[in-house]
């Protein structure tokens, strides 16, 4: 697919090009931070898809200042954009689990540098207490503040096997307390967890449609090593999907969603030092492009679904 197509469905980087007009780039930061899934408070092992660098496979140096990294990293994209404007992203492991102060230093020194368009934050429901909130409506004042929970599954049974660490109704707090101040949430969704039905995971696509988020990215599931989902998969314990089934099964999802939620991702990158499988997932342009392709050949949209699913919901 020719990278200037129009995509069936509410890309990110088409978001981006016709609110500010030009491509902006993610640079993604690390503050340094841990998870209370890691350190004790809730768990010591964290999710069982969790690599050590708890999704940050690809962040900056935490050693650096903000600044000096998002100066790194602007280099590493310097030949791809000239004179543009970022995305400030805050990836590794939960990034508002840390005292206030040193969230609003590090924060603040982000969404102020000149370059930086948006300032993104993934987090934990759970952790996200009203002085963080409050900081964070302050920032969103200041720049667009965009928060990105890992929400995964709508299954408490999936959740508890997966070790989340906390329920749906954690979720839906914190989602309504950051709508309410007009902070846009960009929920994250996994197809391929261990055990979950195809039915199961339409069932996590149509509860997020019915809620204010602003954005999703779906996940391919993949396995590392060093993770307690390596064991499992090492064990035949569960199959990963193979590449047509999980090409069914997102064209399924994006048809769910309502046409304004932006779609933030629709597959991953697993580190390719530690990626166990699935070993398609390695070609990543082959598989956007073989996405796109069967989506044309379907007719398929995002939202084709939606007000069908919408209707039998409310007779419900």
């Amino acid at each position: 697919m020719e990278k200037s197509e129009i995509k069936p469905y509410n890309a990110l980087s088409n978001y981006l090009k016709e609110k500010y007009g030009t491509k902006i780039y993610k640079l993604s930061l690390n503050g340094n931070m841990t998870c209370p899934n890691r350190d004790g408070k809730i768990g010591t092992k964290g999710c069982i898809f969790c690599g050590e660098q708890g999704s940050g496979d690809f962040t900056a140096n935490k050693n650096l200042s903000i600044t000096k990294q998002i100066e790194e990293a602007k280099k590493k994209v310097s030949k791809k954009i000239k004179n543009g404007k970022y995305i400030a992203y805050f990836q590794a492991f939960t990034n508002t689990y840390a005292p206030i102060d040193y969230l609003k230093k590090i924060f603040t020194e982000a969404i102020n540098h000149p370059d930086i368009a948006i300032l993104s934050i993934a987090t934990r429901p759970d952790c996200l207490p009203e002085n963080v909130i409050e900081l964070l409506d302050d920032l969103n004042k200041i720049k667009p503040v965009w928060i990105e929970i890992g929400l995964q599954t709508i299954h408490e049974q999936t959740a508890e096997f997966i070790r989340r660490g906390y329920s749906l109704p954690v979720f839906d707090k914190a989602l309504k307390e950051l709508t309410k101040r007009n902070i846009q949430v960009i929920a994250h969704v996994i197809i391929g967890l261990p055990y979950e039905t195809e039915q199961m995971i339409y069932e996590t696509i149509d509860y997020l449609s019915m809620t204010s988020i602003s954005g999703i990215k779906l996940h391919l599931l993949h396995v590392l090593k060093n993770t307690d989902l390596a064991v499992l998969w090492e064990k035949k314990l569960f199959n990963t999907l193979t590449k047509e089934k999980y090409i069914d099964i997102l064209i399924g999802c994006i048809e769910r969603l309502p046409k304004e939620v932006v779609i933030h991702r629709i597959t991953g990158d697993g580190a390719p030092k530690l990626l166990l499988a699935p070993d398609w997932s390695r070609y990543k342009w082959s598989l956007l492009n073989d996405i796109h392709s069967e989506m044309k050949a379907r007719g398929s949209f995002q939202g084709r679904l939606f007000n069908i699913n919408k209707k039998c919901r409310n007779k419900r």
